[in-house]
């Protein structure tokens, strides 16, 4: 019984075929079919992408034909020329579109409105302050100045009444009966203000009073000299 344990194969004309190279023929046939299908599926996937790119010829503002001059010649735009990335030739109106406006929010907004209204507020308020204490300066300043001249006039004036007073008593001139201690009363400052730099004078200052209010009948021309100095006395007064 023959199972074709020979392996020369005869062909029907008679003649021997190699097995080898039989099976690198039908190994070569396999491959170059195999090639071809995977050159066919990668046509149709380029051409899928070109499609799906390119769609409408609308969106590139141009046709096919330019996209294929684009692919073979370069690109050309509407703004120009664009040759190859780092290239000289590049359209500088395409690059120096102004860059868009950061959107401030509106918490921050409010914000910054709100601390500068309290700013000009505060401002508004340190100048009304201002110029207060400066009017109240101002204020002060008149009325001492004031106060002060009327002191000095009422010295004066009290000199001058002492100075005539004086001078009557020394010339014996007449003197009405019981204005003695009135007209030395006078000449003293009753003012309740106490001297702190200088001696209790209260009790002497009672005793004028009392003396004013209550008068003794005296002697002019015999209780001259007998006359206590008031320590009241103005410096510019002198008997």
């Amino acid at each position: 019984m023959d199972f074709g344990d020979d392996f020369v194969a005869t062909s029907t004309n008679g003649e021997e075929i190699d097995p080898a190279a039989e099976f690198l023929a039908r190994e070569q046939s396999m491959l170059g079919d195999l090639e071809a299908e995977i050159n066919a599926v990668s046509t149709v996937a380029s051409n899928a992408t070109v499609t799906t790119t390119v769609g409408d010829d609308s969106l590139l503002g141009g046709d096919i034909n330019e996209i294929a001059a684009a692919n073979s010649g370069g690109f050309e735009s509407s703004t120009g020329s664009f040759e190859m990335i780092g290239g000289e030739n590049i359209d500088s109106a395409a690059i120096s579109a102004p860059p868009l406006s950061r959107v401030e929010p509106e918490k921050i907004r409010k914000w910054r409105e709100e601390q500068k209204k309290r700013l000009e507020e505060k401002d508004y308020e340190e100048e009304r302050k201002k110029e207060e204490l400066r009017l109240q300066a101002k204020k002060e300043l008149e009325d001492w100045l004031r106060q002060t001249e009327e002191s000095i006039a009422k010295t004066k004036s009290a000199a001058r009444n002492a100075e005539k007073q004086a001078a009557a008593l020394e010339n014996g001139s007449a003197m009405e009966p019981g204005t003695e201690w009135e007209r030395i009363a006078k000449l003293c400052d009753f003012n309740p203000k106490v001297n702190k730099s200088g001696k209790d004078v209260s009790r002497m200052r009672s005793i004028y009073l009392h003396l004013k209010q209550n008068p003794i009948p005296i002697d002019v021309q015999s209780s001259l000299q007998a006359i206590p100095i008031c320590p009241y006395f103005d410096e510019d007064v002198k008997l």
